[in-house]
């Protein structure tokens, strides 16, 4: 039996499933402060120790970004002098932000050119005297970039070891060329940002640990990745900005399974927000390029998301309206189902039997229809928005708040599964291994692929997939005519199953 939780913003899920897949049990129940208080509780409430891995999924590390606090200063190391220096680290950052991770910037040599050539070459010199000024100034955290490291990563690598010599292993090291793709300032970001998670997630993984612990499963844990895979607590400290995404790519897998549907459209409606995205082969379509994380532009994998200001806790306005303010985790209280003075989306689900929670006679008299139909037309028109094609598109709705939709105007085919309302926690407690491969090769086209296909299997293998169960599920190719050597930039994703043999052993 495996177990899968998701902490989100409202309640906390969770889904015990055994060895055929079926599942045995499901929890909800709300989110604390302190976050970890709620894994225990939704542990207690599911009652199993005997379980082979523990998955979860938390908004904690986003969160953290989202609201500026918990972060660690930062020191941003990048590599491109002479170049570079008009834009330095943090440029386009908002101030609020940048006050809390600036722990100081350093431009040194190094970097690369489109094409492999380097810019200038490393000064191992003037790297220890970076470290001498890092460690003068206490800060326990660094973020090294590159010009051009996708292409190159020699130069991140060495700097990283000459750093980590200097500093010592107190020291947090994030290469950029690890974490994000193509794109200096967005790549660096992403580094800069997870560098700033680092002690965040330490203390994090140690927490679920301790939970785990006093419900008795000793169990080994892993965390979900934006990508819908999963990371062992030993990735999960180094790269906490790959969980980013967790919450929706969760809701969106286990939609998939849930449903049987591989290529369909995922609705999960929560207490705050609407989250409407695509599945292609099971798994998120990723967004394409650049995305905005906590007002900060990266460009590591993250799921193509919709996200609406309407859920279950969204406050009705004097016009009918729904949302963006609501309630959130306080529903059971400001509800007027739940004897609260405040009317919200679930209120008129219950007024019009949409929904059997708290005390129907007290929203009676409530007038739902227009609300509810505009809700749906909103909902709809999201759904619209990420479709690429007129053809026939499925919808499958989950979350709690999806009580609220009953039809999509222009979408025949609607379905709401059996436990839609802990998706997330299935999607986590279903979640594969992955192995990802995103850089430039030179050769012959059928070489390059081959070598690709088989990096990425064996980096899903070492991530703890079974061998005889990794598949490539997404091969991407972007010919640089620019480049010599019949360069291509490859992307391949492998998956596999997570060997719990093996893990257990």
């Amino acid at each position: 039996m495996r177990i899968g939780i998701d902490v989100g913003g409202t309640n906390t899920d969770a889904a015990l499933i055994g060895d055929d897949g079926q599942i045995l049990a499901t929890v909800k129940s709300p989110t604390t402060q302190d976050v970890t208080g709620g894994v225990a509780a939704a542990l207690d409430g599911l009652g199993a120790t005997e379980v082979s891995a523990v998955m979860i999924g938390t908004t904690h590390f986003v969160n953290a970004l989202v609201e500026a606090a918990r972060l660690e200063p930062v020191a941003a190391v990048r590599l491109g002098l002479p170049a570079t220096a008009a834009l330095p680290p943090l440029v386009d950052w908002p101030e609020r932000l940048r006050a809390v991770v600036d722990g100081a910037t350093y431009l040194c040599h190094g970097g690369h050119e489109y094409d492999g050539t380097p810019i200038s070459e490393l000064d191992p010199d003037e790297l220890r005297r970076v470290a001498a000024d890092i460690r003068r100034r206490g800060l326990r955290s660094v973020a090294i970039s590159s010009v051009f490291s996708p292409v190159s990563t020699d130069f991140e690598v060495r700097a990283a070891e000459i750093l980590a010599a200097e500093l010592g292993p107190d020291v947090h090291l994030s290469v950029s060329s690890e974490i994000g793709r193509v794109g200096l300032l967005a790549r660096e970001n992403a580094t800069i940002v997870n560098a700033a998670l680092s002690r965040l997630a330490v203390r994090t993984v140690e927490a679920f640990g301790q939970a785990l612990r006093v419900a008795g499963i000793g169990a080994p844990l892993f965390l979900s990745q934006n990508d819908g895979t999963l990371m062992d607590v030993a990735f999960a400290r180094r790269y906490p900005v790959l969980t980013f995404a967790s919450g929706p790519t969760n809701s969106m897998r286990g939609a998939a399974y849930l449903s049987g549907l591989s290529d369909c459209a995922v609705v999960d409606i929560g207490g705050t927000t609407t989250d409407v995205g695509i599945l292609a082969g099971g798994f998120p379509r990723e967004a394409a390029g650049e995305a905005l994380v906590g007002e900060v532009r990266t460009n590591f994998r993250i799921p193509d998301v919709l996200s609406i200001g309407v859920g279950g806790g969204s406050i009705i306005a004097p016009d009918g309206t729904a949302g963006p303010r609501s309630v959130g985790y306080r529903l059971t209280e400001q509800a007027l189902v739940f004897g609260g003075s405040t009317l919200t989306a679930t209120d008129l689900a219950v007024a019009a039997g949409r929904a059997a929670v708290g005390d129907p006679a007290r929203v009676s008299a409530v007038s739902y229809a227009e609300a509810l139909k505009d809700i749906e037309a909103r909902v709809a028109e999201a759904v619209d928005r990420m479709r690429t094609s007129s053809a026939p598109l499925p919808v499958v709705l989950v979350g709690g708040g999806s009580i609220l939709i009953d039809t999509l105007p222009g979408f025949a085919d609607v379905r709401r599964p059996d436990h839609f309302e802990v998706a997330n926690a299935v999607g986590a407690a279903i979640a594969q291994v992955g192995g990802e491969v995103d850089r430039v090769f030179s050769g012959p086209r059928e070489a390059v692929l081959r070598e690709a296909k088989d990096e990425a299997t064996t980096r899903a293998e070492r991530a703890g997939a079974r061998a005889d169960s990794v598949q490539i599920v997404d091969v991407e190719e972007l010919p640089l005519a620019y480049l010599p050597g019949d360069a291509t930039r490859i992307r391949v994703k492998a998956v596999g199953d997570l060997d719990l043999e093996k893990i257990n052993a």
